[in-house]
């Protein structure tokens, strides 16, 4: 019943913000392609609720040569493919933005476990053991605000299966006030995964 409500506030959230991130996205948008070649967006197969999969959307933060599919915590030198404005977005999460357009889809929720890539097995194994996957993805979820990606995935599972069996409209809220602060704090980020 609640996923229902959940899909109704996403899109009650997206009309009553638009004013705050239509013209956001656009000149993030005119950053991005002024400053590094390549197209201004980037796609990724990821793994959505009841193992669907489909593509995400973000803004690109990497040089068009960086490995493709690859989780950044498995590359050797992950500064190296990060541009300058890259590192802004990435660190404010301000990448994520247009993910805005999965949310209108349905394929995303503004709270849920963060999809993994379709390939991160260990992830997505790990999370079937707290039924995890058969929830709605989310642009944030429990584990960002609680470490993001500072976390090991066996932690990062538990997070989201602990959201899964919570779940519901306070929490939500909850986490996405935390969130914010998160993001204005660059909390969570580290390129390269936690060591």
């Amino acid at each position: 019943m609640y996923i229902k409500v959940k899909r109704i506030f996403d899109i009650f959230c997206m009309v009553i913000f638009a004013p705050l991130w239509i013209p956001l996205m656009a000149m993030l948008a005119v950053l991005v392609k002024t400053t590094s070649n390549g197209s201004v967006f980037f796609k990724q197969k990821r793994f959505g609720r009841d193992r669907k999969f489909f593509q995400i959307y973000k803004f690109r933060s990497m040089y068009t040569d960086a490995p493709k599919d690859v989780p950044t915590h498995l590359l050797k030198d992950p500064q190296a493919f990060i541009t300058p404005v890259g590192r802004f977005l990435r660190k404010s999460s301000l990448d994520e933005l247009p993910q805005i357009f999965n949310i209108l889809r349905g394929e995303l929720s503004l709270v849920g476990p963060r999809p993994a890539l379709w390939n991160q097995d260990d992830l997505i194994e790990e999370r079937e053991k707290y039924g995890a996957n058969s929830i709605p993805v989310g642009l944030t979820g429990l584990a960002q605000v609680r470490g993001r990606d500072e976390l090991p995935i066996q932690v990062k599972a538990a997070y989201d299966g602990e959201y899964a069996k919570k779940m519901n409209f306070f929490l939500d809220i909850k986490i996405l006030f935390q969130t914010i602060i998160c993001a204005l704090r660059g909390s969570g980020v580290q390129e390269g995964g936690p060591k």
